[in-house]
């Protein structure tokens, strides 16, 4: 039997994440595979632990801080059930998806399919607004590196499908992968830890692959990641730092790391966005 160690965090998105669960328990499972969901419930003040508790008690519930954030909550998930060991892979799930029936084996014939061509690898699966139907997140492949990065969404086709790094929302580590890679960089608080660690994982040589098909619903809820200049300066600053903004430090992290040519041009463009909102505003247009 092949366990797999399925990892959310959350907070104070209660309904959510119960569909996200229910979601997950109506899914069809491969056979001789189990999974096994560890929850990160960070200082949530809605109840969210005592009603996952009485609708799904397969659940191991682990208390947060309050201060996790995404990428300290999905840590922690990912030490507890590491620490219970016996795991074959570890499947990554953010609590505002709502999973297709065939996604579990999706993922799973994706890993054979990885396993039979190369080495086993990492698996994205995409998601669709379900407004709009449009790819909402998955796998990206990156059309240009050099001074500047441009990439796009990736979308699924019948057979996996190479990306160059990817989103968290759904996805599949398997064990050969952890054993190169390790777990997420603790440098980041929220958000950049799985590009991160999907970009590290092509660096390596290690597949990283998106699933067939479209795994799940869920929306684009990211926005800009700049405040405009109706918001004072001060606010403007605040959110440059912020996690949950432009986290400043931890994604010019993430561009030395992954792609230093372009750091000059990325720096550049964080402070104009910050200090002159209206000038970024039109070179925006400019750009279509």
């Amino acid at each position: 039997m092949n366990k797999v160690a399925v990892l959310i965090t959350c907070h104070n998105r209660k309904e959510k994440t119960l569909a996200c669960l229910s979601s997950f328990y109506a899914c069809e499972t491969p056979s001789n595979y189990r999974f096994e969901i560890f929850m990160v419930d960070d200082g949530s003040t809605d109840n969210t632990s005592l009603e996952v508790a009485n609708k799904f008690p397969n659940v191991t519930i682990v208390t947060g801080s309050g201060n996790l954030f995404w990428a300290g909550g999905m840590r922690l998930a990912w030490d507890t059930a590491s620490a219970k060991g016996g795991y074959a892979a570890f499947l990554l799930l953010n609590d505002d998806v709502l999973l297709k029936k065939d996604c579990l084996c999706k993922l799973v014939e994706t890993h054979t399919y990885a396993v039979n061509n190369v080495v086993p690898g990492i698996y994205t699966g995409a998601t669709a607004s379900a407004a709009s139907g449009m790819v909402s997140y998955g796998g990206y492949q990156i059309l240009k590196n050099n001074f500047l990065i441009k990439s796009k969404l990736v979308i699924p086709e019948k057979e996996p499908v190479a990306c160059d790094y990817a989103n968290a929302n759904i996805l599949f580590v398997s064990k050969y992968a952890i054993d190169k890679l390790g777990k997420l960089d603790t440098r980041y608080t929220h958000s950049l830890a799985d590009y991160d660690y999907t970009r590290r994982a092509v660096e390596k040589n290690i597949p990283l692959l998106l699933a067939p098909g479209i795994l799940g619903s869920c929306e684009d809820d990211h926005g800009n990641n700049w405040k405009a200049g109706t918001v004072s300066l001060k606010k403007r600053v605040e959110y440059l730092k912020s996690p949950k903004g432009l986290a400043y430090s931890e994604y010019l992290y993430y561009i030395q790391k992954h792609f230093p040519l372009t750091v000059p041009y990325y720096f550049t463009m964080i402070w104009l966005k910050t200090l002159f909102p209206f000038l970024w505003e039109v070179f925006k247009r400019s750009k279509g």
